[in-house]
């Protein structure tokens, strides 16, 4: 995930709300008044009993993602152990007990190991602090990300002995239910030492593969949009944006390459059955890729029936189709556009996961805009994080995660107790597994690369798109519902996009392109 694509690997159900509600929770959708030509917002509870438990998963269980044995070349056992110690070191409960593996110091010891190789844990109990303790600029972050940061550079170059010393006395110092310089320092060390062990490739897909929590637990990807409106309001500035160009429209296709769980479209077909007069007919093309998290659960065809059943329910004029391809092998004459049809795209969270030029002299990012201009659509929908993680330098790279991240668990303070453990599922679950990726792995096996706006707009430029700024209208409202949050959360408007962040730091950046 990215963050996003996380969503799906948890089983809770109580995501989306299929009814109006009137509590302090509240979040709105945007939804075309026909008579004003404008965007007006009504109120979607998120409260656990205000959703219908009939368009989502039965058992938490049919969230599980695993990958062919083939596709897999370590050994999945030995895996598993290293990830019960990693999850060990950073979640044991009053166990003063120190887990010790061998890591060799000599000289002529060869540093590039493999995941089974082994790799020196020290556990540590969580801390209890007050959430009311200080942590901007303290000494103690300042102490971290030094300490940090010297590690990252004494492996950088090659100095082991030197960093697993650092890595030992973080690991002695850090909490997870500490203040959020020491959560984040927990999960940074981890990939330190992942990077060292050239182990972050098993440690990132064994996450991937992590069964998701108990039916009672609320869903980490959900918490993290509600109390993170960051990434919620990206999608909703994108479906302000989609029905808005389709206002005037009888018939539009939608084509999305990664629907994930279809939570965005639950919203929009919300809002579109709250229009008065005649709705348009919507068509909505998901990919359907081999190696996306739906395929483990039968692909989007579950997903697809969900939606169908809601938009009748809803009265909306609605049909799915899926693609069973590749992304990268997707063509024109597989998404089955017709004439007459208002044609939208929507890329939500999934063009940093197609490589580029600096992985591949095939370039499948810039060759999936090139393919989709020539689709001629009305308009485009970019929402991504704003960071540079992608043909960043390691040093460069790792100190763009450290800030990027330190703002996402700073934000999360503002909203959830440091004992929560809704909260650690989301620093767990979501963010530790981008931050391994991201620090721990190169080539290929870095999924996670993502880009600043402004590189954003030069490969949309390139592609041939022109920018289509975000209405003043969605703009505004976005202004007033991010205030419920926290004054700490910031919006602003930079060459028509909307960039969404915690305090002075852009997290989520939403575009538009025709």
């Amino acid at each position: 995930m990215s963050l996003v694509r996380s969503a799906a690997l948890f089983g809770n159900h109580e995501l989306y709300s299929l009814k109006d509600g009137n509590d302090s929770t509240e979040l709105s959708t945007s939804m075309f008044n026909s008579e004003n030509r404008g965007i007006i917002y009504s109120s979607e509870s998120c409260s656990s009993d205000s959703y219908d438990p009939k368009y989502f998963l039965d058992s938490p269980s049919d969230y599980l993602v695993s990958q062919s044995p083939d596709a897999i070349d370590y050994d999945e056992d030995k895996v598993s152990l290293k990830l019960q110690e990693f999850e060990k070191a950073l979640l044991d409960d009053n166990n003063n007990n120190n887990v010790i593996n061998h890591y060799e110091d000599s000289d002529n010891h060869d540093h590039s190991m493999e995941i089974d190789g082994d790799w020196s844990h020290t556990t540590h109990s969580p801390k209890e602090y007050s959430s009311s303790d200080s942590n901007l600029n303290s000494p103690k972050q300042i102490a971290f990300k030094g300490l940090l940061f010297e590690c990252a550079s004494a492996i950088y170059n090659g100095n082991f002995k030197e960093a697993m010393q650092m890595i030992n006395m973080l690991r002695q110092r850090v909490a997870i239910q500490g203040e959020p310089s020491e959560r984040i320092a927990a999960y940074m060390v981890e990939a330190l030492a992942a990077r060292m062990a050239t182990s972050g490739r098993g440690l990132y897909r064994a996450l991937k593969c992590k069964e998701p929590p108990s039916s009672d637990r609320l869903s980490a990807m959900q918490v993290l949009f509600e109390v993170c409106p960051c990434f919620r309001f990206g999608f909703m500035a994108a479906n302000g944006a989609i029905l808005e160009a389709i206002k005037d429209e009888t018939r539009v296709h939608i084509i999305d390459f990664d629907i994930n769980q279809g939570s965005q479209y639950y919203t929009l077909l919300q809002t579109l059955a709250k229009i008065p007069g005649k709705m348009p007919h919507v068509r909505l093309t998901g990919v359907d890729d081999p190696d996306s998290v739906q395929r483990p659960m039968g692909g989007l065809k579950t997903i697809g029936q969900r939606l169908e059943q809601l938009a009748e329910d809803l009265r909306v004029p609605f049909e799915f189709h899926s693609v069973a391809s590749e992304t990268a092998l997707v063509s024109p004459s597989m998404l089955g556009c017709q004439p007459g049809e208002a044609l939208i795209v929507n890329f939500a969270f999934q063009l940093h996961h197609m490589p580029d030029e600096s992985v591949s002299t095939v370039n499948l990012r810039d060759r999936l805009l090139r393919m989709v201009k020539g689709l001629n659509p009305k308009l485009v929908t970019l929402v991504e994080q704003d960071v540079n993680t992608n043909t960043a330098p390691f040093m460069t790279r790792f100190a763009e995660a450290y800030n990027y991240y330190s703002a996402v668990f700073e934000s999360l303070d503002a909203t959830l107790a440091r004992d929560s453990q809704d909260r650690m599922n989301v620093e767990k679950q979501c963010l530790a597994r981008d931050i391994i990726n991201v620090v721990a792995c190169e080539g290929e096996e870095r999924i996670e690369r993502y880009e600043v706006a402004g590189k954003w707009r030069a490969r949309m430029s390139m592609a041939g798109f022109k920018s289509c700024p975000i209405s003043k209208n969605v703009n505004s409202e976005i202004r007033k519902l991010i205030k419920e949050y926290s004054d700490r959360y910031k919006v602003k408007e930079e060459n028509g996009a909307l960039h969404f962040g915690w305090e002075e730091k852009i997290l989520i950046v939403c575009s538009t392109w025709r």
